[in-house]
């Protein structure tokens, strides 16, 4: 990735900014024909993809889940596969598997038929409708970008983004995410229900007429610049401390933690929670035409960024305190830079 950073010219570099900017509102109105209000969950989405992180959205039932990364996918030209995850799915229907052929002269040999992991954009729809040992199967892909199978290691095409849909654990019938793979999914974003206005709005939209196709406005090869862009937006390092702070008060037992960090909580988020903050603060910086990070961007991502890495115990749960409580907490107890600088 370095060498493809020295490639990206300065020339270049304000091209493809000039471009996210312009495109902005374009998107917004080519999603509002078939996405009726949640404009923070596709926002979040949105800088998931440009920061090159996968993304769970978590919801009941009905909520379009599927719909809204579909009609998401469709504003970039690549390659969209879509797995329906059911108790009965096998690690080798989604990555592949080998298969023993004979050629015209008698010859046998094993070939491997690609499964529709091999993809740009994969919808793993209701992830958590399969036990761990499948989902497991997505772990090398989402961390390494590869398949390995029968001992020969299979690259995927960039980009790869993983946008997985997944229902409430508590309903029946489901499987919690293993928490190593919990951990590579960047965001962990939450939709409800709509306004009963929006909510009408569907209704008469979805009665009447034919879906709106969305036009699609990125192509592979400018989805990796994008990137490339992301990695290189300023952000001060006090912005840089304030977010490492804000992961590692979440940890018990930690210097720093507050006390009900310590009374309610688990397990904290780890090293990724950091990372991911930073770099959706750049995308969501750039994003919305800003020219570097500021506090304000670490702290709208902290919901989806921390509400999958913070582990609640026993007596949380007794108290009724939600791990969105809690990050509220946190953000009101972390002490952050009073005044915005420029890196």
């Amino acid at each position: 990735m370095n060498d493809d950073l020295l490639e990206l010219t300065p020339d270049r570099e304000r091209e493809l900014i000039e471009q996210i900017r312009s495109l902005r509102r374009q998107i917004d109105t080519e999603l509002s024909q078939v996405i009726i209000g949640q404009k923070d969950v596709v926002r979040q989405l949105l800088v998931s993809l440009l920061a090159g992180g996968h993304c769970l959205i978590t919801g009941a039932p009905g909520l379009a889940k599927t719909l809204l990364v579909k009609s998401i996918a469709q504003l970039f030209d690549l390659k969209f596969n879509r797995i329906q995850f059911t108790p009965d799915l096998m690690p080798a229907d989604i990555t592949g598997t080998e298969v023993l052929e004979e050629d015209s002269a008698g010859h046998r040999e094993m070939r491997f038929i690609p499964g529709p992991i091999f993809a740009n954009v994969l919808l793993a729809d209701e992830i958590n409708r399969t036990p761990p040992k499948t989902q497991s199967a997505l772990l090398e892909a989402m961390q390494e970008h590869q398949v390995t199978a029968a001992g020969r290691r299979y690259v995927l095409e960039e980009p790869f983004f993983v946008l997985a849909t997944q229902n409430p654990i508590e309903m029946e019938g489901t499987y919690p995410l293993p928490e190593a793979q919990l951990d590579r999914f960047m965001f962990n974003v939450m939709i409800d229900y709509l306004p009963e206005d929006d909510e009408v709005t569907v209704v008469q939209r979805t009665t009447s007429r034919n879906p709106h196709r969305i036009q699609p406005m990125f192509s592979g090869s400018i989805v990796r610049e994008f990137h490339q862009v992301v990695q290189r937006v300023p952000i001060a390092d006090e912005v840089v401390r304030y977010a490492v702070r804000l992961a590692s008060a979440s940890r018990p037992g930690q210097p720093g933690a507050p006390p009900f960090v310590n009374d309610l909580v688990s397990w904290g988020a780890g090293l990724r929670a950091g990372q991911f903050l930073v770099l959706g603060g750049k995308a969501l910086a750039l994003l919305e035409g800003r020219p570097f990070v500021s506090t304000k961007d670490i702290q709208a991502l902290a919901h989806p960024v921390l509400r999958h890495r913070i582990l609640p115990n026993y007596r949380a749960e007794a108290e009724g305190v939600s791990v969105d409580v809690m990050i509220d907490r946190l953000l009101a107890a972390v002490e952050h830079p009073r005044q915005e600088a420029v890196a």
